[in-house]
Formats: structure tokens, sequence, C-alpha cells
């Protein structure tokens, strides 16, 4: 008898657009353009990145006023909804519950793990609390041992030791020096094409 399957997501980059990259469009800081996608240590990155936010004194709410003029991915609703009909679904990203409960909003509200952020009554981020090292893998690795089939897609460096866990694991429009990096995934470029490799990998119906 076949598994049932959960599938994994990566969220900014796959599903909704990188949330830092917009910030640094809106305030003009260049140093926040910087994503994991350039940077695999995601604690030091996420350590840089509140050092320039104390340096320009910005608060949580003048993120948050970015976030709320984003919204999904051209396509990501339609793409999840047609996931959640034929397995479960988990967002697994290591950006901040703050950050990205809106954006779940637009999505359905799939299951999110994700970290938390600690912030003052002045709206300043302090620190941010990652959940648990390699949340990712982790979390996949938990799944296959309560016996699910696992896929998973993501497209930074932070998402590579979740792709090897899992069961099938693809990259979704990732950068072009990591699929040299790490060959073994396989690399989708539209939700058609991603969706064509969970059907395939998870038997699941098209």
């Amino acid at each position: 008898m076949q598994k049932p399957v959960v599938t994994c997501l990566d969220l900014e980059g796959v599903l909704v657009p990188e949330i830092w990259i917009n910030v640094a469009l809106k305030t003009g800081i260049e140093e926040l353009k910087v994503t994991t996608r350039e940077m695999p240590d995601y604690d030091a990155l996420m350590k840089r990145r509140l050092a320039i936010l104390d340096q320009h004194k910005l608060t949580i709410a003048d993120i948050q006023e970015v976030i709320a003029g984003m919204g999904p991915l051209e396509g990501a609703d339609a793409f999840v909804t047609w996931l959640r009909e034929r397995c479960q679904v988990i967002i697994l990203s290591d950006t901040f519950y703050q950050f990205a409960l809106p954006l779940m909003r637009q999505l359905g509200f799939p299951t999110l793990f994700c970290n938390q952020l600690e912030i003052d009554g002045k709206g300043t981020i302090l620190s941010h609390h990652m959940r648990m090292q390699s949340q990712k893998k982790h979390s996949v690795a938990a799944l296959k041992s309560l016996n699910f089939f696992t896929m998973a897609a993501g497209d930074a460096y932070n998402d590579t030791a979740m792709l090897a866990e899992a069961d099938a694991g693809f990259f979704f429009r990732p950068p072009e020096h990591l699929p040299k990096e790490f060959p073994q995934f396989p690399v989708t470029q539209t939700y058609q094409e991603l969706r064509q490799r969970f059907a395939e990998a998870g038997k699941l119906n098209g």
C-alpha cells in the first residue's frame, strides 16, 4: 500500500516574493537585498539584518507595511489549492510568524512552521529566535518517521538539507549557481513543472 503523502514547501521565493528584497526596494537599503540565495547561514544573516534595521531606526511596523502591499507569486494560490486537494501540505520557512501571517491568509492558511521575533513596546525588533536548528530537515525527518512519503521544494541554500532529507526534493526557480552546486535536485521553473514532478513522485492524481 502506498504511504500517505505530505509535501513541504519553502515560502519566500516559492510561494511569495522575498520579503527582505521588497523591504530593501521600499527603503533603498541595498544591504537588505542579501538573502539565503547568497548567504547560507540564516542565523548570521538575520543578525546582520537586525543590525541594519537598528542602524536605520526601522521597526516591525515598517516591515509589516511593506508586507501588507505584497501578495503571493502569480499562480501560487492555485498551485497550493491543487496540492492541498491531493496531499497534506506544510510550509517550512525560516521567516517569522509576525511577517508571514498576512501572506498565509492569501494562501488559505496552510500549516506553517517558522520562527519568532522578540519585539519591544515601541516596535523595535530586539532579536530573532529560531525554533530549532535545521528545522526544515528535522521536520521532514519527523514526517518520514511517521510513515509519510515526503516531497519538498525550495529555492535557496537553507532548503538543500530539506530537499536531501525528503523522498523527493526539487528546486523551484533557484539562482543559477545552486543547481551547479547541488545537481542532484531537479530544477523546475513553473508551477506546472512542479505540479508534474510532484504528481509523478507522489503518484498524485493530475
